[in-house]
């Protein structure tokens, strides 16, 4: 099995990593096949809690975001592909666990950014041995809204979070400022590109300005071993996040 122990060394000063074409071609094809069955088939009959929507249900081409992933059979078993794992395991440098996939999108013409924040806020981990891996299903660029991320932010501590208004991402740092801004880096990547990002890492993502092009990815979350939650501070959050989601549903 493929090691990456070669970029931990950048993951650990910058807070992230590009990896190109991290699945076989054949691989990566079939994931996407799973995926183009799940929205068809699985998705109209989810919670409305497991599928947000930039509009609502009755335009499926607005679907945004997808939550346990990992409820279908097939990427259920998926959380084990060993790849992945190699690649979470070399980064934090210790054995991982998977949280269930995860499927983002941001249709054409979405004027909805999403804002900067760090995840660990939502996550709640003490020591934040995490990080996610972010797969594009597109050509994603500058047009069709590619993350931001601010090199070694994650270096810091986590920043004061307030409620946004972005469904999905119910939280925004407050004191995000020119400073922050002037040090983004934008990610552009190929269709089974990956960006890895560090738990603590500050990222962000614009609005889509394309006319007809998706952005859309595929993600884990990874966690070390050596994480712990701070239990009341996620109950907390999650209590939060569900009172912003149905406001805003």
């Amino acid at each position: 099995m493929e090691r990456f122990d070669h970029l931990k060394a950048n993951f650990d000063r910058d807070g992230f990593v590009i990896v190109g074409g991290l699945l076989p071609p054949d691989d990566f094809a079939e994931l996407n096949r799973q995926l183009d069955r799940y929205i068809r088939e699985v998705v109209p009959t989810l919670p409305a809690e497991d599928a947000f929507y930039d509009v609502d249900r009755s335009r499926p081409e607005t679907l945004k975001q997808l939550h346990r992933v990992d409820q279908d059979p097939f990427f259920a078993d998926y959380k084990n592909h060993p790849v992945w794992h190699s690649l979470a395991e070399s980064l934090l440098g210790e054995p991982v666990t998977a949280e269930p996939p995860e499927w983002f999108n941001k249709p054409p013409g979405s004027d909805k950014g999403t804002p900067p924040h760090q995840d660990n806020y939502y996550f709640c981990l003490d020591p934040c041995s995490v990080l996610t891996i972010w797969m594009a299903l597109d050509t994603v660029d500058d047009e069709n809204a590619c993350m931001r991320y601010v090199p070694g932010s994650h270096l810091g501590p986590v920043r004061p979070h307030a409620r946004s208004n972005v469904l999905g991402f119910s939280q925004s740092i407050t004191d995000y400022g020119p400073d922050d801004a002037s040090q983004e880096v934008a990610i552009h990547l190929r269709p089974g590109d990956v960006a890895v990002h560090h738990g603590n890492l500050i990222h962000l993502a614009g609005a889509n300005r394309s006319a007809t092009r998706h952005r859309r990815a595929f993600a884990f979350v990874f966690k070390g071993a050596s994480c712990r939650r701070d239990q009341q501070a996620f109950e907390r959050y999650r209590a939060a996040a569900k009172a912003h989601q149905e406001s805003l549903a």
